[in-house]
């Protein structure tokens, strides 16, 4: 069994996908997002080195808590630890523990290492739900915001609807950067034409972060920026699902 690189544990996560889940941290990010909370998490080496069995025994502990949940991964990237996933949801479905991936897609390219690619088929049918953090439809925007481009996330997006993978997908409103109608229409735009999209998150931005840098001796990257008013959010999330509508409505999904 390969050994994944984990940098902490959840045992009672009840936003990290349906139920409750154990929720596992990975450690390792090629993504610089300027509103991450979890910065300590981004470089590829540290964490704590742990067996896929000592997770399952850690969840059969408790699983009287997760039923109608399951194990959430997330990070960190977790596809960028594809082997570990691999072994932990093998033993996860001998167990029927729904699995759940929480991703940014950034480990995804179409032209990537076919062995990868086959490596990525594989865990695919493990997985019961991903969950995909798009950070903006917009490439240029979503460069400055991540420091990585977003064609791959994107492609991603279709990769899973192919394989028929229940999507989840989750975007930070973030005042002044993603909250602008526009970007939020087209992201349902284009989230809109996938037949396995089954949910739609959009997350207030938060400043709670902020603390976590001044103790690693880090900048905040969004000093300044206010926190995103919660009630503004079922009108952006109406904005999202306008663009969903007039993309299904297209494509006859919908009439």
């Amino acid at each position: 069994m390969t050994q994944g690189r984990i940098h902490s544990i959840e045992t009672f996560g009840t936003v990290d996908g349906p139920g409750v889940r154990f929720v596992v941290f990975v450690q390792g990010c090629p993504m610089r997002c300027a509103y991450c909370h979890n910065p300590d998490t981004w470089a590829m080496e540290g964490g704590t080195m742990m067996e896929p069995s000592e997770i399952i025994e850690q969840y059969e502990r408790n699983k009287g808590f997760y039923r109608g949940g399951g194990i959430t991964v997330t990070g960190g990237e977790p596809l960028m630890q594809i082997d570990f996933l691999i072994d932990l949801f093998t033993l996860a479905k001998q167990k029927e523990i729904h699995t759940c991936i929480d991703s940014s897609g950034i480990a995804y390219k179409p032209d990537a290492n076919p062995q990868w690619l086959e490596k990525l088929d594989h865990l695919l049918t493990l997985t019961d739900l991903v969950m995909l953090d798009i950070k903006h439809i917009n490439p240029e925007k979503h460069k400055k915001l991540t420091e990585q481009p977003n064609e791959g996330i994107l492609a991603f997006c279709s990769y899973l609807n192919e394989k028929k993978v229940p999507m989840w997908i989750r975007h930070v409103v973030v005042p002044t950067i993603t909250d602008d109608d526009e970007s939020l229409y087209q992201l349902g735009y284009f989230i809109g034409q996938f037949t396995n999209l089954k949910a739609l998150d959009l997350l207030p931005y938060h400043t709670m972060g902020k603390v976590k840098y001044e103790k690693l001796g880090m900048k905040y990257p969004l000093e300044g920026v206010p926190a995103m008013d919660k009630n503004k959010i079922i009108q952006k999330k109406k904005t999202v699902l306008e663009g969903v509508r007039a993309r299904r409505l297209e494509m006859g999904l919908i009439k």
